[in-house]
């Protein structure tokens, strides 16, 4: 008799253990489809964050400063300038085909 009722003392906890696992394995399972369905997003290249560290750095922005106390304004002043030089490229450009497609005719 009392090895049933010592059965059922190991039983209940390893049971418990079991179904625990199988919940996690099954949640795990649906995170990864999750994250492995979502659209791939464009990887970055070596030479794009090359470039684009370039930019920054062309802009003021200091890696080398280290544990600066600036450090967010900084890289963000810098980002802001980028983006404005970004952008006043995009206008020039289509200022130029908007300009060539309006021109009167003599």
């Amino acid at each position: 008799m009392k090895s049933d009722s010592m059965n059922q003392f190991v039983d209940q906890p390893l049971r418990a253990l079991v179904v625990a696992g199988a919940v996690l394995m099954a949640t795990s399972a649906s995170v990864y489809a999750q994250s492995s369905s979502a659209p791939a997003a464009h990887q970055l290249t070596r030479a794009e964050v090359r470039h684009e560290l370039e930019e920054l750095e062309a802009a003021g922005y200091n890696p080398a400063q280290g544990d600066d106390v600036d450090y967010p304004a900084d890289i963000q002043a810098a980002e802001a300038k980028v983006a404005a030089k970004h952008q006043a490229e995009r206008s020039a450009v289509m200022g130029l085909g908007q300009t060539g497609q309006t021109k009167p005719t003599p």
